[in-house]
């Protein structure tokens, strides 16, 4: 069976996008094809798509009839309020639009779509989500790099860095004493703070560590090291955002994996 069809037989039975309803999505780490189906219709459906920095323009490119709205928020760069988005929503919402509410990776994974959910809700708003894969997930496949392994780890830490060193800040010792491995989300700028407080929490420096950007797109880059390496190795690289750290024994798997794939795909 061709792939319109298939694709075509598995969209009839999705729910249509109603006007004045506000669909909040994940559009995946990066890679168009890594969309859900939910999102791929909502696309074609949306009167009024409210946008991330993450989400890639090649996704955007297949909401032929829908007006854009950007709402990017990035560390250390200008960005819009998370007030004034939920305002931006709500007004489009109440035009009568089929509003997309579309982010990078998935809404309810440090994308504040809890917090516009309630707003939609406090508004009398109807709404759906629509889960997307998230980047501290399928930005480590990408990368060759397993989340979970037997015999190495029994569960895996999903982590936010953006408020390391602040009031604010997670109890690094803690998550250090678990053994687990680590994935932090927007904590390239404090990457060495991260690292000397999960050393201090007994972490052994040689830890593998890893930091992936722009996972999931052609930008994509590697770079490997260990707990205490990576912040060095980052600056020498110079990576920037959007970027995931990872920590933990999962890491020396890359290499193996990368090799196999390789071998692979030249035997």
């Amino acid at each position: 069976m061709k792939m319109d069809k298939v694709i075509g037989k598995l969209a009839a039975r999705l729910p249509a996008f109603e006007p004045g309803h506000v669909w909040l999505a994940g559009a995946g780490p990066g890679d168009a094809g890594q969309i859900t189906l939910e999102v791929a219709a909502a696309l074609g459906q949306a009167d009024a798509i409210v946008y991330d920095a993450l989400v890639d323009p090649s996704i955007l490119e297949a909401a032929e009839k829908a007006e854009l709205h950007f709402a990017g928020k990035r560390g250390g760069k200008a960005s819009a309020h998370q007030d004034d988005i939920t305002a931006l929503i709500i007004r489009l919402a109440n035009e009568g639009k089929r509003v997309l509410r579309l982010k990078g990776g998935d809404p309810f994974v440090f994308g504040r779509g809890g917090e516009e959910a309630f707003a939609l809700v406090q508004n009398g708003i109807p709404f759906r989500i629509l889960p997307g894969l998230t980047a501290g997930l399928a930005g480590l496949a990408g990368a060759h790099i397993p989340a979970t392994m037997r015999g190495i780890n029994k569960a895996i830490i999903l982590a936010t860095g953006h408020a390391a060193g602040t009031e604010e800040d997670l109890d690094w010792a803690a998550l250090a004493a678990t053994g687990q491995p680590i994935v932090v989300y927007m904590g390239l700028k404090n990457l060495e703070t991260i690292g000397a407080a999960l050393m201090a929490g007994g972490l052994a420096g040689s830890t593998p560590a890893a930091i992936v950007t722009s996972a999931a797109t052609e930008r994509e880059r590697v770079v490997t090291g260990t707990l205490e390496t990576i912040s060095g190795l980052a600056r020498s690289a110079g990576l920037e955002a959007p970027a995931l750290i990872v920590v933990g024994g999962i890491v020396a798997m890359r290499a193996e994996l990368t090799a196999l794939h390789r071998m692979m795909r030249t035997g």
